[in-house]
């Protein structure tokens, strides 16, 4: 039954996908399917809880009918009077009525307990063991000969190595799969590496508690969600304590008090997954609310891959450059290409464009892809 409503939500949100694509037909055709299937096992259910019932029918009645007897047959032979003759033969009637509900709620038990399953998969799912560090004075970050893989046939990271500076903007950049996003999962304890050890501020990442990390670093994705609410709400869980004059200062950095300012201020209200904003509107609020949480490291996950060229801009000010476009991390202090799980390449944007390796061929092709849009434009 959850199976079956999961695919009906997916194709009722994905219908104008399907239109489009002319695949509403085919999808319709698997619901078909799935809603038969689901049929069939129904019946099954249902032809188990009507045997049940049956039987706990033969037994409620067939005991009543017994009760009944036998009381009699002692008012017969002076065992019992007429009075308690009486009482046996109501209390016989009420005495299997719980068996027979009983059987009624068969079906009733099979959803709990296919409920239950999924709960307790849930909760008995292993935590990975906490750390005991909550601070630490530095913030450079190093990795040294790490590996991982999701599976064993593939391996996404293969002996990576790298440190950033003290202060200042490292940035990695590559193509789509060669391990970029798994180093930043890695670096907030989404995922444990097969081999090597990744440290910050000198102490070892594992050894950190999770509150200790989230103090330390702070991650904006491209797809930072943005709650129902109000911008107040939004803002301060980047930092509870936050006063009126630095969540206008924080907007103000990112370039929204304006827009906010017209809109009632920091109480106005935010619908569910900032559906009354734009997607460039959303991403500044979000990295408002994460300039806010004041953390000493900040990624920046494709930070700027779905806004539009303003926002982009704006956000490009605030993180220098950094972001998911190689035009906009050429004044990193220093950039990291990835090729096929391993670091191929490391230096300045000057220093790698001097070498004319792979680096340089992926900005210069990037650079063509700009300027042919600028001219479509």
């Amino acid at each position: 039954y959850t199976e079956l409503g999961d695919s009906f939500l997916e194709s009722l949100q994905g219908l104008t996908t399907l239109k489009i694509y002319s695949a509403d037909e085919r999808y319709a055709k698997k619901m078909d399917e799935e809603a038969e299937k689901f049929r069939k096992v129904t019946m099954r259910v249902l032809i188990m809880q009507l045997n049940s019932i049956s039987i706990m029918d033969l037994v409620a009645y067939g005991g009543a009918a017994l009760g009944i007897a036998l009381s009699l047959l002692k008012l017969k032979n002076g065992a019992v009077t007429l009075t308690e003759c009486f009482f046996i033969i109501m209390i016989s009637a009420e005495f299997f009525l719980p068996l027979r509900m009983l059987g009624s709620f068969f079906h009733i038990a099979m959803n709990g307990n296919a409920a239950a399953d999924k709960i307790f998969k849930l909760l008995d799912t292993k935590e990975p063991e906490e750390g005991s560090i909550k601070e630490t004075e530095g913030q450079i970050i190093c990795f040294e000969n790490i590996s991982f893989s999701y599976t064993p046939e593939k391996q996404v990271l293969k002996e990576v190595s790298f440190s950033t500076k003290e202060r200042g903007i490292t940035a990695l950049v590559g193509t789509s799969g060669c391990g970029k996003s798994t180093i930043t999962s890695l670096l907030m304890k989404e995922n444990r590496p097969q081999s090597g050890v990744i440290t910050l501020g000198g102490e070892v990442l594992s050894d950190f508690t999770t509150e200790g990390l989230m103090k330390k670093i702070t991650r904006i994705t491209h797809d930072s969600y943005i709650f129902k609410g109000t911008v107040r709400e939004n803002l301060a869980m980047g930092c509870e304590t936050a006063s009126e004059p630095e969540m206008r200062e924080a907007l103000g950095q990112v370039d929204l008090l304006g827009f906010v300012e017209e809109n009632g201020g920091l109480d106005m209200e935010i619908l569910e997954k900032g559906a009354n904003l734009s997607g460039g509107q959303k991403q500044r609020l979000a990295l408002a609310r994460a300039l806010l949480h004041d953390s000493p490291v900040y990624i920046f996950d494709e930070a700027t891959s779905n806004v539009d060229v303003e926002s982009e801009n704006k956000i490009m000010e605030i993180v220098q450059d950094l972001a998911h476009r190689l035009a906009n991390v050429t004044a990193a202090d220093k950039i990291l290409y990835m090729e096929q799980g391993k670091i191929a390449e490391s230096g300045t944007h000057e220093q790698l464009m001097a070498q004319n390796k792979a680096y340089a061929a992926l900005f210069n092709k990037q650079q063509e892809l700009e300027h042919f849009r600028e001219e479509a434009v």
